[in-house]
Parts: C-alpha cells; structure tokens; sequence
C-alpha cells in the first residue's frame, strides 16, 4: 500500500507493480482524481481516499510505504496505526528522518519494531501521479535509517522491496542522515529557490532567464520541485538545516571579500579544492556520508580473472614512484613558494596525502597527467581541517603525517579503510612521545590516530628497533618542529627519499654512517620535483619477464635509488637476464631503463641484506622462486607480516593453493621452486586467490598466471588502484591474459 501516489510514491508503486513484486498494488491519495488517473496509468491496481478502510485489509508480509510531505507523515501514522496489526511492515520516503520518528512517538508513545524509516535519493522536476516512472530508482541509493527497536524481518521487508525496484540500499544513522542531507541536497535546494527567487525580482529579470548559460538552468533545475514538500523539510530540518546555511554563508562572505581583495591565493583554493572534491564526488560522498561498516558493504567487489600461458614484451612506462609522490605533496605544502611536480601517481594513496594537504588549507592544482603545482604554505602554515583525515588505505600517509602533525598548533584525528585501520601506529606513536606529542590510538596502537597539540616538541636520538623508511622519516619530519637535533639510527639501510628530498628543498640532512639527523627551525624552499617510475610497481613486470618463456620487456625510467633496488640485486642472484641503461640523475634521483629477457631462474637464501631494500617487493618475488629449479629460504623480513596484509602467510596461503610447497616461518618463507633449467612447464595450477585488500598480492598472483596450467582469479583486487591505477592496461598490453569483472 503506498500512501501518497506522486512521483515517489507513484514510482514504487509501478516499479512494484510491473516486476511482479506483490500480489497487489493499493494506491492511497486524498483526492479522487488521482486515484483516477493512477488506476488509468497502470501505476496501481487498486486506489482510493480512504486510507483506514484500506489499511485494515492487511496482514503479515504486507507492506505500507508513506510517501506524503515531511509533516503530514503523523496524520498518515494515526490512520494506519489505528488499523494494522504489528505484522505489518511500516516504512516511509520523507526526506527528514527526525521528524518521523518524533511523529512515530507521538503516535505509538514509542518506536514500534514493524516501523523501517527509509529515504530514496531519486527524484525528478515534475512530479504527480503522472510523472510515475517505473525505472527512478534503477542504480540510485535509497537509504534506510532503522531504530534500534526495528526488528530485522521488517528491516530485511524493505531492503527486498527496494532491492526489487533497482535500487542500491544503505543504511545510515537518523541524525547523521540528517546532517549529510541537510548539507548535501536540502542546503542546494535553499539556495537555488533563494537564487531564482531573487534574479525573479530583478527589474531585468527577462533578459537575465533568456540568456542563462547552461549551467544556471541545470542548477535552478531543482527549484522546479514541489514547493509544498521542501516547505515541509525547512521546518522539519530546521537545525540541520541552518548549521548548514550558516556554514555556507561564512564561506560565501569569504569569496566575497577575497573577490573584492583580489586574493588571488584563496579563490584559487576554493575553485582547486571545489574541482578536486566534485571530481571525486562519489568517493567523497561515500567517506563522509556513510559508516565504514556500509562503505564495505555496498562498494562493488573487483575480482581478476586471468588465463593461463603467454609471455610479456614491448617498452612500457609504469607509474610515477608511490615514495616520492606523497613526499612531493608533504613537503611542496611546507616549502616557502610554488613547487611543480612532474610525473607525479594518481593513485587512490598519494591522492589520499593530497587531499589531506587540501583539507588543510594548501592550494593544489592538478593533478592533471602527472602534472602538480602545490602553493606552498611554510611549516607553520598548515590549517585546521574541517573533519578526520581520512588517508584510505596509506600506511605511508598516515605514518609520514603523523610526525608533521605532531608539530602543529591544531588537534587532527587521522583515519583508514578497513584494512589501514588493522595495521600497527605505535611504531610511529612512541617516537613521536618521546618527543613530548601527544598521541592517542585505538587498542593495540590501531587507527585512528589523535594528534593534539603539544607545549612543543623536543628533539630526541631514536634508535630503531626495526628497519623502517617510514618510522625514520616519521621522526625525521617531526624534528623540523623540534627544538634542537633530532636524529635516528636504522639497524638497516632503509629507502632514502625523504633525506634526499628535504635536501632538494634547501633543508640540511646529515649522514655519519647509519645516524641520520637535521635539526629543526629551518625553513624548505619551493623546487622542482620529477617523480620517476615506481620501481616497486616496474617489479611485477620484472618477474613477469623473468619467469615466461619468450618474454622480453624493456621499463623506462625507473627510479634506481640505492636504498630500492634489493629487488635489482636479487634478480640478479637468481639468473635474471636484466640489464639496465640511460642510467642518469633527475631531481636528485638516480633513474635508468630496465630490459629484462627470460631465462631460467635458481633458488637462493634471499641476502638479509637486501631485505630492507625489496621489502615490497617480496611478494613478486615469491613467484620468481616458485619458478626457479630448487629451494628458496627467506629470513629476516618479519616486517612483511604487519603490511597492508601478514604478507608472509596470504603469499604461502595463495601459493599452497596454486600447488607450490611453502612454509611460512616467523621471519620469512621456504619456498621449493618447480622450475627447471630445461623446461619450461606449468609451475601453478588453478585456484580462487584471497589477496586480503593487499594491492601487492593482487598483482603478484596476476603474473603467476603466466606459468599456470588453468584459470587464476584474483578475488577482491580493487585495491590495486591505490599504487598502480594503469595495472590492468599495462598488463593486457604487454601480454598478460586479465579480465576484471564486478560482482
């Protein structure tokens, strides 16, 4: 029974009637005609005004939708409650959830467990019985706000019947639903009814509609709605509502005086920031709008499909260096002027650092084709953002950040995707501690992170007790805020890109041996940055060479930076036919192409040495030595087990499933190769591979399918856009078999 037979409610009732969703469709409207005419359009199949007869015709399975303005929703109730029984599923489309519940309240004197809030995110300029449109709700979300007192069968009623009409279901708590919608539709309405109200006032108002430019007439589009439903909202929402209006004036008043001012600065943040984030709308909406637990939910599942067989070949030019790009961002944003980044990864991890930079007040543009012009801000120039950092899936950015936001007069809450926020901080906490920040974790030194302003930093000497780049550069970055020398000793060498770019911005860096130190109080001078290929991305094609008879790859522009190139070295070890040239320096990076031809592998014990320097690389590396004649034995790498995954035991799990002996140990793996001198046979079979949300495992089981004998799926492998957006087409285009498909 849908109560209310105008464009929302009429649209569900055709929808439901057309797909065979009910046994019947009943139609309740306050006038005759409208029943008339929804009987003649084939929206219902039964109609009238008396909305008590019809209601206590139902029964348990029955279905009631209330689709009347925002405040006649409690007369609505009075009627229906008045004559149904609990076994009948209540649910509604108003587009102000407080209100409801408060006329539910009124009504029953509390929440009754058949009542299912809901709201469809779907509308159109006309409205009426007429403009009923089977197809409105095919692909548009439709958000329900169940009560703690909504029992589940009538909550799982109304997913199905939504579900049954197209429509892609989340729910959302009551008073954040109405926040988000009051800032990201009823506040867009307010102004675009005030807009043509006010130009409909203006003497030349003729001229003014007549010449409109395109982008004027899509925006006014929604003052055509009902007048009588948005009435009902601005009293229902009212808080929300003004929060809202109050929020956008002061900004207006801002553009304004910066207009007036001429401040070239802040309108070109408003227009880079407003680009950026209408851009990235979809993302946006999903981070700040809905509970991770639904982001989960409803996001689409990737998976890849890979045929078995075919070798790889061509030149090809991977991605810019994931390393150097979120550094690129942090410190163009704290250097004094404007630096321009060429080549720069557009990537969902470095995106996340940008983001984050923007959302504290520095103008960025771009990226556009690699291309990045940041408006540095100094080091003490960063604002407060407006909300949680929210970094995605980068370890790097979340760790890196921490030690900049240590250093600042504001308190920041940093926060990740589901698997971020299993990954360990306090590595990075306890330095930064020591150095007098104050900073707060989750259990077990989990995401998130709050960082709260400190009395000031002091400097400290921190002796690692693991290798890491981004423990290192974390304290490194908060000692340009201490007072004094700040300095680290690795018990490994570790990546070394954040030494040699504070060097690049004017920012004295000093080495004696394995003491890494600066001292704070300087200042970074803008430069410019060209990123060079990610040689961690380069290794996947690397290894795909390395192991498919008949392969031969040449990689252009690889970042050869000494601290990276462990996975150079032990290629090498194993009998990689590699070669580099065009070695060369760029931006104080040493680069050169890579040409890697196949040829038959051995196992080795990986050095302990170069572990620090292939970190992520090992995962590929797992399947070079699944491919070599004899053992391999890996130690030394415990940090493999707390990455975006416990690498160690996803590879041996996904291995173990292919048919490769391996066993993980603490610190490593022992891998026996199945490769041979002489032949080149299949060394995989066929399996579904979990990869955890790991972007690197994804990809490492993409090109073992070039030794497999059967199909590889790859399940749940979005991830792989947070390093290597372009994966998918490189991978196709130099001979590697991928399907991506969506479920």
């Amino acid at each position: 029974m849908v109560v209310g037979i105008g464009l929302i409610g009429g649209s569900l009732a055709k929808a439901a009637k057309q797909r065979g969703l009910c046994q019947q469709v009943v139609g309740i409207a306050r006038r005759q005609q409208t029943c008339d005419d929804a009987l003649k359009l084939g929206v219902v199949d039964r109609a009238s005004t008396c909305l008590g007869e019809i209601a206590a015709e139902l029964g348990a399975g029955d279905i009631i939708f209330i689709s009347v303005p925002t405040l006649a929703v409690e007369a609505s109730l009075k009627e229906i409650a008045a004559a149904v029984s609990p076994e009948v599923t209540i649910t509604d489309g108003a587009s102000v959830k407080g209100s409801v519940l408060e006329a539910a309240r009124a009504v029953y004197g509390e929440l009754p467990p058949q009542l299912v809030p809901g709201h469809p995110i779907a509308g159109a300029e006309k409205s009426g019985v007429a403009a009923s449109n089977a197809e409105l709700y095919i692909n548009h979300r439709v958000i329900l706000t169940p009560t703690e007192s909504s029992a589940a069968e009538h909550i799982s009623r109304v997913r199905e019947l939504w579900q049954g009409v197209g429509a892609e279901v989340v729910e959302m708590d009551v008073a954040e639903h109405d926040e988000v919608l009051a800032a990201t539709s009823h506040l867009p309405h307010a102004i675009a009814y005030s807009l043509v109200d006010t130009l409909a006032h203006d003497s030349e108002n003729e001229n003014i509609f007549r010449y409109a430019a395109g982008g004027f007439r899509d925006f006014t589009r929604i003052a055509s709605s009902d007048p009588v439903m948005w009435h009902d909202i601005m009293r229902a929402n009212k808080d929300s509502i003004l929060s809202a209006i109050d929020l956008f004036s002061a900004n207006l008043e801002r553009l304004r005086n910066a207009i007036e001012k001429q401040d070239s600065d802040h309108l070109l943040g408003v227009f880079t920031r407003a680009k950026a984030a209408r851009d990235h709308f979809t993302t946006l909406l999903a981070q700040r709008a809905y509970t991770q637990a639904m982001q989960e939910q409803n996001d689409s599942i990737i998976d890849y499909h890979l045929s078995p067989g075919g070798s790889v070949t061509g030149r090809l030019r991977v991605p810019g260096d994931k390393s150097i790009s979120h550094r690129s961002i942090m410190l163009g944003s704290l250097a004094e002027g404007i630096t321009e980044v060429e080549g720069f990864l557009e990537g969902e991890d470095a995106l996340a650092t940008l983001q984050a930079f923007r959302d504290m007040g520095v103008v960025i543009e771009g990226p556009d084709e690699g291309r990045v012009r940041i408006h540095g801000v100094g080091l003490h120039g960063l604002q407060a953002p407006p909300g949680k950092l929210y970094v995605g899936n980068s370890g790097t950015s979340m760790r890196l950040l921490s030690g900049i936001l240590a250093g600042q007069r504001f308190a920041t809450e940093m926060s990740g995707d589901v698997s971020l926020n299993k990954r360990p901080m306090n590595r990075v906490a306890i330095p930064l501690r020591d150095m007098n920040a104050e900073v707060e974790t989750a259990a077990e030194g989990r995401p998130p992170m709050q960082i709260n302003p400190s009395e000031g930093l002091k400097a400290i000497h921190y002796d690692m007790p693991m290798a890491s780049a981004q423990v290192k550069s974390c304290v490194l970055l908060a000692g340009l805020y201490a007072d004094g020398e700040t300095s680290v000793t690795e018990p490994a060498p570790t990546r070394d890109h954040t030494e040699r770019m504070l060097r690049g911005f004017g920012y004295e860096v000093k080495r004696e041996g394995d003491r890494i130190s600066l001292c704070g109080g300087g200042k970074l001078r803008a430069c410019n940055i060209e990123v060079p290929a990610d040689i961690s991305s380069a290794t996947f094609f690397m290894v795909a060479a390395a192991i498919a008879p008949g392969s031969d790859v040449s990689l252009e522009h690889v970042g050869m930076n000494p601290t990276r190139i462990g996975v150079i070295n032990i290629l090498r070890a194993m009998g990689a036919d590699l070669s580099l040239s065009n070695e060369r320096e760029v931006g104080g990076e040493p680069v050169a192409d890579v040409r890697v031809r196949y040829a038959p592998l051995k196992g080795i014990h990986f050095p302990e040495d170069q572990v620090p320097l292939a970190i992520d690389e090992f995962p590929a590396l797992f399947i070079a030595a699944a491919c070599a004649e004899g053992e391999s034995l890996l130690t030394g790498a415990e940090e493999l087990r707390v990455k975006e995954s416990d690498r160690i035991q996803v590879m041996a799990d996904g291995l173990i499933a292919l048919g490769v002996d391996a066993v993980p140990t603490a610190d490593g793996i022992v891998i026996q190769g199945k490769g041979s001198a002489e032949g080149s046979a299949p060394v995989f079979g066929s399996a579904d591979i979990e990869c955890h949300h790991d972007h690197r495992i994804a990809m490492s089981f993409s090109v073992a399918a070039l030794r497999a004998s059967g199909e590889i799926i790859v399940r749940d492998a979005a991830t792989v856009s947070t390093s290597f957006p372009s994966f998918v087409e490189l991978a196709n285009t130099s001979g590697i078999s991928l399907e991506v498909k969506s479920r």
